[in-house]
């Protein structure tokens, strides 16, 4: 049994969505929308689906092509400002759904658009789940990080981050963390409930780079404003000691 709450929501489930979805390409608002709906693809977060009428087919084209979803039968639109002569698709309408509820509305590529917004604040890789939260939160369990019995880290305050169907994050003071093992590192992941990483540090070992270790948020969302800064590290990679005690290994590897 894993030692965090799991997501429950069923596949295929519909509710509505009570915030105003917007989304832009090329500058210009592609949709906007006070009457998306939720649909969830897979049991981990939803996707938006997009009332017709509230999204400017004026940008979009489509060569009259369908195809067969899980959702129903779907007409393909790419961007009428593609430049290739056979652009990817970028939009799927439901024409013959299998829910009635899902008549008429759009499902978009998530990346193939400039941004989505929640209101007025952007979100980033996919909507956010409404049953999940995320909750960061000060704590004075000490947090020791080893990798081949070598400390990385070790922290008598850490901010610990609780996410649905996430593993426990122990985020960790700068001055804490024993940077001459750490490499930087090019990548950069989102989230859509913390934003954008600024950094990420693979760690060398002997003559061995072990990649992609440890992140951390710079400017983080203002739900997360205590991880500002602090860094990181990947529980599944690494030992994790908290309060003296050895912390079992998450067998997958999730985001971070």
């Amino acid at each position: 049994m894993a030692g965090y709450p799991r997501t429950t929501t069923r596949l295929n489930h519909i509710e509505p969505v009570p915030r105003r979805i917007r989304a832009e390409h090329g500058g210009e608002m592609l949709l906007d929308t006070t009457d998306a709906l939720y649909v969830w693809e897979w049991a981990n977060y939803p996707q938006y689906y997009i009332p017709r009428r509230d999204v400017r087919e004026d940008l979009l084209v489509t060569e009259g092509v369908t195809e067969e979803s899980p959702r129903g039968t779907v007409r393909l639109y790419s961007f009428a400002s593609a430049a290739e002569p056979h652009p990817p698709p970028v939009g799927r309408l439901l024409v013959d759904p299998v829910r009635p509820e899902l008549a008429d509305t759009f499902r978009f590529e998530w990346d193939a658009l400039g941004g989505w917004f929640e209101e007025d604040e952007e979100v980033f890789v996919h909507p956010r789940n409404p049953y999940s939260r995320v909750d960061a939160l000060r704590s004075t369990r000490a947090v020791r990080v080893e990798l081949d019995g070598v400390v990385l880290a070790e922290s008598s305050s850490p901010v610990m981050v609780f996410e649905t169907g996430l593993p426990t994050r122990y985020y960790l003071n700068r001055t804490e963390v024993g940077f001459e093992h750490l490499v930087p590192s090019p990548t950069v992941t989102g989230c859509p409930y913390k934003g954008t990483t600024s950094d990420y540090w693979s760690v060398r070992m002997g003559g061995v780079v072990h990649e992609d270790l440890a992140w951390s948020y710079a400017f983080p969302t203002r739900q997360l404003l205590p991880i500002a800064g602090l860094v990181s590290f990947y529980n599944e990679k690494v030992d994790v000691y908290v309060a003296g005690e050895l912390e079992e290994r998450p067998r997958t590897h999730f985001s971070d």
